[in-house]
């Protein structure tokens, strides 16, 4: 349609107005693509299934790896040529909020935590989203600090849930983390890290992760868009508390030794220093990301 596969001539073949309906449906159908990719609504519901369902070694790499591999494209097919097409970003914020608000409540009634995780992942896209739609520099480092500040938090959590598969605990129903600190303080504290920086409350990484992603938000004048991630943000962290309340103040129900394997033991520490580092040190970072994209 375009008659080219550079993206540069993709961003001036869109710029027609009226859009060409043909090119209307690519962009369409390359927006479907790339919201499958990252688990956004309305194609988020292989999401929970997959989760659920597979080892959960491999769903540790589902969380991380399609989602970072989908956003790169994302920013960069996005923000070059379909950025042309001035009504693009409404698409996407619609996308943002429908995304995150979704992910959020439902994942309120979970019991299994693997499927809780999954609806967390379809809120983070979410928030990471709004993102996109901030554009600009800021926008894109925000994204790019985000998701790596998601890949150690989550693939900390899949590593406790991972070492909590010993004999009859399966690690994969939130009931088996109840009194889980009064047995085993230092990962129940490790696991605190990882849930609240999961929620971005302050001063994690995860408080970061989010707080650039709306600064860039406000900065381009999209102040009610802050505003719902903000108020999401809350209702998304009323269940990452509910699981630090089992894990402190509920008895345990049975003596647990969790598997604490070399490869185990390696994962949480990287993803422990990897959490931790970015929260102390986030503008570093941040510049990091912005000169991986623009260079300098």
């Amino acid at each position: 349609l375009t008659g080219t596969t550079q993206l540069d001539g993709m961003a001036a073949a869109v710029t027609g107005d009226p859009l060409d309906p043909g090119l209307l449906l690519a962009v369409v159908f390359i927006v479907a693509g790339l919201v499958f990719k990252v688990g956004a609504v309305p194609f988020h519901m292989w999401v929970p299934d997959v989760y659920e369902g597979a080892p959960t070694t491999i769903t540790a790499f589902m969380s991380v790896a399609p989602k970072a591999a989908g956003f790169a494209v994302i920013l960069r097919v996005f923000l070059n040529p379909l950025v042309a097409a001035s009504d693009a970003w409404i698409i996407v914020a619609v996308i943002a909020v429908v995304t995150m608000a979704l992910g959020s409540f439902v994942a309120l009634v979970q019991d299994n935590f693997k499927r809780l995780l999954a609806y967390s992942s379809i809120a983070h896209a979410g928030f990471a989203l709004f993102g996109v739609v901030a554009g600009g520099a800021d926008g894109i480092a925000g994204v790019m600090l985000y998701l790596l500040i998601y890949a150690f938090m989550n693939l900390g959590i899949f590593g406790i849930v991972i070492m909590m598969r010993n004999g009859d605990f399966s690690g994969e129903v939130i009931e088996d983390y109840a009194g889980f600190a009064k047995s085993h303080r230092g990962l129940a504290l490790l696991m605190l890290l990882y849930l609240f920086a999961l929620a971005g409350i302050p001063p994690t990484a995860g408080f970061f992760a989010k707080f650039y992603v709306l600064v860039a938000l406000v900065e381009r004048g999209f102040v009610t868009l802050a505003v719902i991630a903000v108020l999401l943000s809350a209702v998304a962290a009323y269940f990452y508390i509910r699981i630090v309340m089992v894990i402190y103040m509920r008895e345990p129900e049975r003596a647990f030794e969790p598997a604490l394997t070399p490869s185990v033991r390696a994962t949480l520490a990287l993803t422990a220093a990897g959490t931790i580092g970015i929260g102390l040190f986030p503008a570093w970072f941040l510049r990091l990301a912005q000169s991986s994209v623009f260079g300098g």
